[in-house]
């Protein structure tokens, strides 16, 4: 047993002071408030938050950052370059890229990550001697890492949708695909499961998998998270409309897919239909305001998909950023453009959607929250810092960054002390590693 004292802390029912936090095992044993540091205490540096969830990854995006920014275009012409990347993942390659990427989530403050995973194949559509290899190396890397992950296997049968029809995959997106449905169940039911590893589901998008397999998706996952990117280009709406008369949404609804354990990931070009769908159906939605502003997306619906009883969550997608208050400071600013009105969501909403609603869309219930019999995650943020210093401890994910954690606990392990990754060190190198052999010099 081991107990810690904060001077702040976030609980479920907001800010409190003077906080001790027994743990046991891998669970908080108790939560105290107004408590006096005991001698056996060991003071946190700064005000304690729960653990953050990271709820939309794509790991191999990370080789990205820095390198398709610069020019014009739009999300169609940087796809181009985010699949030239694809052509040089082996497991071994995702692995040592995905180990950096999660460290550096560590070292951000975010504890679990649900990784939307589609390469699943070699060269043309080759499967590999154990057909979940990329996955593997994908958990193992978490496991390196010291962070939680969910692993959304995912559905990717056709390569897009047009007016006429959907497209058979091309020769980079053969890579995604499992060439059928009853194919990509098959092998998803046969991957393994670890302490910390979950196992969820993906469908792509109404773009990659046809109406039909969208109903028979639906009837096979159970138990399970299931997520998709919705909606997240207006080009994906009017393919959808010509060729099926129905916005993405109101395919999804009709194919069975809107329920509760559906997190919609993007959201942003939706109706008022679309969001009264989502919310009848009490469904979740990922925003990912660093990526959707990056690649010039749009701004999706947030507050009014979170009055209609959605619950938001936040992911960093292509990981232009990795910075989890950079994302819920996002979720708020890009609400205010929208408005032309401040406080659309409180701090204590923009946490939750970055921690507890975080967890339970990738099947961690029980984590995101300082409470007893919770997860033992946490994350301090200081407040000393030159970013963070005179802040209101009430206010402090208005001001910090990534680099302002100091200290980052899974299950009662810590894994950052003093701004250090305690497993792997230096993550920058791992990168440098990564890099020489996924990147040429364009």
């Amino acid at each position: 047993m081991t107990t810690y004292w904060a001077e702040h802390a976030w609980l479920p029912t907001g800010l409190a002071t003077s906080v001790r936090l027994t743990i046991e095992g891998d669970r908080f044993a108790k939560v105290e408030a107004k408590a006096h540091a005991g001698p056996g205490d060991v003071r946190l540096p700064g005000v304690v938050l729960p653990g953050l969830a990271n709820t939309h990854s794509h790991a191999f995006h990370r080789a990205l950052r820095g390198r398709t920014h610069g020019g014009s275009g739009n999300f169609w012409t940087w796809r181009e370059q985010m699949y030239a990347v694809t052509k040089r993942l082996t497991p071994e390659t995702y692995l040592a890229l995905a180990r950096a990427t999660y460290a550096e989530m560590a070292l951000a403050g975010i504890t679990v990550v649900g990784e939307f995973h589609y390469v699943h194949r070699g060269p043309g559509g080759t499967a590999y001697a154990e057909p979940n290899a990329m996955g593997e190396a994908l958990a193992q890397a978490a496991a390196d890492a010291g962070i939680r992950i969910t692993l959304l296997d995912t559905c990717y049968l056709a390569g897009g949708l047009t007016g006429d029809g959907h497209l058979a995959p091309d020769a980079v997106q053969q890579r995604f695909s499992d060439g059928s449905i009853d194919s990509w169940h098959e092998r998803m039911s046969s991957r393994r499961a670890a302490a910390h590893v979950r196992l969820g589901a993906a469908i792509h998008s109404v773009r990659a998998v046809p109406r039909d397999d969208l109903k028979t998706a639906a009837g096979l996952i159970e138990d399970q998270p299931l997520h998709i990117h919705l909606s997240e280009q207006p080009a994906e709406n009017m393919a959808c409309e010509v060729f099926y008369g129905c916005t993405p949404t109101q395919l999804l609804d009709d194919a069975g897919v809107l329920r509760p354990d559906l997190t919609a990931v993007h959201a942003t070009h939706l109706s008022d239909g679309d969001i009264d769908l989502l919310g009848r159906a009490s469904s979740q939605a990922a925003f990912c305001p660093t990526t959707e502003r990056d690649l010039g997306d749009g701004i999706g619906p947030a507050r009014e998909l979170a009055d209609a009883g959605v619950s938001l969550t936040l992911g960093s997608d292509q990981h232009a950023v990795i910075d989890p208050f950079e994302e819920m400071r996002g979720l708020e600013m890009h609400e205010r453009l929208r408005a032309l009105e401040r406080g659309r969501f409180t701090p204590h909403e923009l946490l939750r959607v970055a921690s507890a609603n975080g967890y339970r869309s990738l099947g961690w219930f029980g984590g995101g929250v300082l409470a007893a019999g919770a997860l033992a995650d946490f994350v301090v943020v200081r407040d000393d810092t030159v970013r963070t210093v005179g802040s209101r401890a009430s206010q402090i994910i208005y001001s910090a960054t990534a680099a302002d954690v100091d200290t980052v606990m899974v299950g009662g392990r810590l894994v950052v002390e003093r701004r250090e990754h305690l497993r792997l060190g230096p993550i920058a190198p791992l990168f440098r590693d990564a890099f020489d052999v996924l990147r040429d010099d364009g």
